[in-house]
Formats: C-alpha cells, structure tokens, sequence
C-alpha cells in the first residue's frame, strides 16, 4: 500500500497512547496509527469506494507502440 506523509496534531494523552501501543507491538508509531485509523474507519461503518481502473502495462506498451509508428509515418 502507498504511503504519503502527512502532519497531524494529537492531544498529548493520544500520542503517549500511541507511542506506548506501537512499542507493545514492536512497529513505528505512523504504522501503529495507520492501522488504527483503519480499524476505527471500519469499525464505524466506512467503506471504500474503488479508484478507477490504472491503464494496464500491456495498454501502456500498445499506446507507446502505436505513437511511434505514427512518428515513423510522419518522418
């Protein structure tokens, strides 16, 4: 999964929660909250909606294909 850095502001309390917890479970403390915003995100009813569709690698190669042979054709 992608990840993307962000800047939150927690009250001391939720830090010193999250930074207890992450040790616990021996992973960084952006992983802990990561998972527990997910948790919390299903556990209260969200559900994601799907992106659209990337283009596959294969249409990617034939787009390409497809532009040089008209470049050729060109001159």
């Amino acid at each position: 999964m992608a990840t993307r850095k962000v800047t939150l502001s927690l009250d001391s309390g939720a830090l010193e929660y999250a930074e207890r917890a992450a040790k616990a479970h021996g992973i960084s403390v952006s992983s802990w909250l990561s998972k527990a915003a997910r948790r919390e995100a299903v556990r209260t009813g969200y559900t994601p909606q799907r992106a659209p569709a990337a283009p596959s690698a294969e249409a990617d190669e034939a787009e390409r294909a497809a532009a040089e042979k008209e470049m050729r054709a060109q001159g």
